[in-house]
């Protein structure tokens, strides 16, 4: 498939920007761990003639005529989702996992009502009830950190935050956390205090389905994910729940937070969700773990602070004070030299967010292209040189051109 072949006849200035982009992602290390390389299909279906309708409402019940067709690519994705997760009811219209969390909170809770969720700063999301999100607006919140110690959740910690502050909804789930959540543990604590219990597995959703991550469907009332990072599908999100509750998230998303969903990525969903149904797809979870550990694992072995000593997941965090660097350092540095992670704060972090302590480095898109425990081997030594040289010019610049060669090796897209 041609990239730009009708964008450069209507706009030869995107078409070039588009064209950069598409060098970048060939050329470069992308290990951002909430990024991932959707397919040819995936990007087929978002561009695809199912932009050019409006669909509000749902199947059987759409506002506009001439949906059909539309209401079967949807229930075909609901079909999907629930078969994939054991869900009793999916919504597949929220178009990120932002929206997803938000339509869940208007939902089921009233304005001033209590959340309790993971602190940002302890590697939660900014809709677990941050102060700068609409979460933190609306409703009263409340946050658990990790152990001082160990950077792990303490559930006795979370355990007596619910039964000071009665939260209307415990939020489990992470943005930023390297290890495995205790979904079970966290029903517990929400029975305690009668909270529904809202599991936020975004970036765990596609080991989740590969069985190598714990499953919150048993536990939650409400589970949301992107349907991006680790599931490998389209920009995008949904929300599962028990039936009984069905009316109300539906409901809360139409029309209560969007009007028309896009169809476009519904279809996208839908092929995702048919994708992570494959033998292949769970080889490349098992991977990708593989991967994860491995590189948690090369990089202490150079002396890096890897936050609990390693991970669980498709995610590190490493906290670079004791190398006397910044996270933004950092992460320019790299980026130069071909590598692509972000700046990330880490608990009890003393920088600011737009400066940083850490960097958060993750191992989706370097798998999706193929790359194994050889080539996890030389990005981490790399990495350490890099960060070790990270004002040597010529050291960055070399490093680019070795990675740009591997990177030859591991192609993306056929044209």
């Amino acid at each position: 498939m041609n990239h730009t072949n009708y964008i450069e006849k209507v706009d030869k200035e995107i078409a070039e920007l588009i064209k950069k982009e598409l060098k970048r992602q060939r050329e470069k290390l992308l290990m951002i761990a909430s990024e991932n390389y959707a397919d040819e299909a995936i990007l087929q279906a978002q561009g695809s003639i199912l932009t050019n309708k409006y669909a509000e409402g749902y199947p059987g019940k759409r506002f506009y005529q001439g949906c059909e067709y539309y209401d079967e690519i949807e229930n075909i994705a609901i079909a999907r989702a629930k078969k994939l997760f054991g869900a009793e009811h999916v919504n597949v219209q929220p178009n990120s996992g932002s929206q997803a969390n938000q339509s869940v909170y208007l939902a089921m809770l009233a304005p001033g009502d209590t959340i309790l969720g993971m602190n940002l700063a302890a590697g939660g999301h900014l809709t677990h009830g941050a102060s700068a999100s609409s979460s933190g607006k609306l409703y009263k919140t409340f946050s658990y950190m990790v152990d001082k110690e160990t950077y792990m959740i303490d559930y006795n910690e979370v355990e007596r935050l619910a039964l000071e502050h009665k939260p209307k909804i415990i939020v489990a789930g992470a943005s930023a956390y390297p290890r495995e959540i205790d979904f079970k543990k966290f029903r517990e604590i929400a029975d305690k205090v009668g909270a529904y219990l809202l599991a936020d597995i975004a970036h765990y959703a596609g080991l989740v389905v590969a069985g190598l991550y714990p499953d919150p469907m048993p536990y939650a009332d409400f589970v949301t994910t992107t349907t991006h990072k680790t599931l490998k599908g389209p920009r995008s999100g949904i929300i599962m729940c028990k039936e009984k509750y069905a009316k109300q998230i539906n409901s809360a998303v139409f029309p209560g937070m969007q009007g028309g969903p896009l169809m476009h990525t519904i279809a996208a969903k839908a092929i995702c969700f048919k994708e992570a149904m494959t033998p292949e797809f769970k080889k490349y979870q098992q991977q990708l773990l593989v991967n994860s550990k491995l590189l948690a694992s090369e990089l202490m072995a150079r002396g890096y602070k890897v936050l609990t000593g390693g991970t669980d997941c498709h995610l590190i965090l490493v906290d670079l004070r004791p190398n006397n660097l910044t996270g933004k350092d950092a992460a320019i540095a790299l980026d130069e030299a071909g590598i692509v992670i972000n700046k990330n704060g880490v608990p009890f972090d003393t920088q600011s967010p737009f400066i940083t302590s850490g960097i958060r480095i993750g191992t989706p898109s370097i798998t999706a292209r193929g790359m194994k425990e050889k080539e996890i081997k030389l990005i981490a030594g790399w990495i350490d040189t890099v960060l070790k040289n990270i004002a040597d010019v010529r050291v960055k610049k070399n490093t680019a051109e070795q990675i740009k060669k591997l990177c030859g090796k591991f192609p993306i897209y056929k044209c």
